[in-house]
């Protein structure tokens, strides 16, 4: 699929946003051809826990799966502090239900546990009791592990952005196989001779 015919990615935001959860995954999804929206519960703008400023491009109200390749929820303090941000868990069950698919990372993770979301699909998080303490169902469901991909749904906890964002690229084809591995490598591991294969690929 061209570039032109791709659907957008979109990233959840809202105040107290984790950002450095999610650069990684927006950056090369943007370098493979995916526009980035970010979408608000509103259009006012949020400032993330660094103090960034962000405007959102649309209401999460007019989000419609069918609209977009991806939707992103990364974590907040606000996922645990409040109910603030339970109308974006319930727009990732409508992705969901639609086949489109969700990424959640963090709290974003807890939200999708209170949502339901989590009792019947593989995930993880920061640590299976963060979860245990939303009172979901999925508990034996839980991996200990940096990303899981179940579906069309992708978990990590908030140590992990790296694999959250290899999970993603392998689940749009953003990257695959060697060149995959090489990604990851690279930044998680500092392997410099990841670079040379990833050099190869975009020749």
């Amino acid at each position: 699929m061209s570039s032109s015919n791709r659907k957008p990615v979109h990233l959840a935001v809202y105040d107290t946003l984790a950002d450095w959860e999610t650069g990684h995954t927006t950056a090369y999804l943007a370098r493979g051809g995916y526009e980035i929206r970010t979408v608000g519960a509103s259009l006012a703008p949020v400032r993330s826990v660094g103090g960034l400023r962000i405007q959102p491009d649309v209401t999460l109200d007019d989000l419609r799966p069918e609209d977009s390749s991806l939707l992103i929820l990364p974590g907040a303090d606000l996922w645990d502090t409040s109910d603030d941000l339970a109308p974006f868990a319930r727009k990732a069950r409508e992705f969901l239900d639609a086949d489109v698919p969700v990424a959640a990372i963090c709290g974003g993770t807890a939200g999708l546990a209170r949502e339901g979301l989590l009792d019947d699909r593989a995930h993880t998080s920061a640590v299976s009791f963060y979860l245990a303490a939303t009172g979901y169902k999925g508990g034996e469901r839980y991996v200990d592990t940096d990303a899981v991909t179940d579906g069309r749904l992708i978990t990590a906890g908030p140590t992990e952005p790296v694999a959250f964002a290899r999970e993603v690229f392998g689940l749009l084809g953003v990257y695959e196989g060697e060149v995959l591995d090489a990604w990851y490598r690279l930044f998680h591991d500092s392997d410099a001779e990841a670079y040379a294969v990833l050099e190869a690929a975009d020749q």
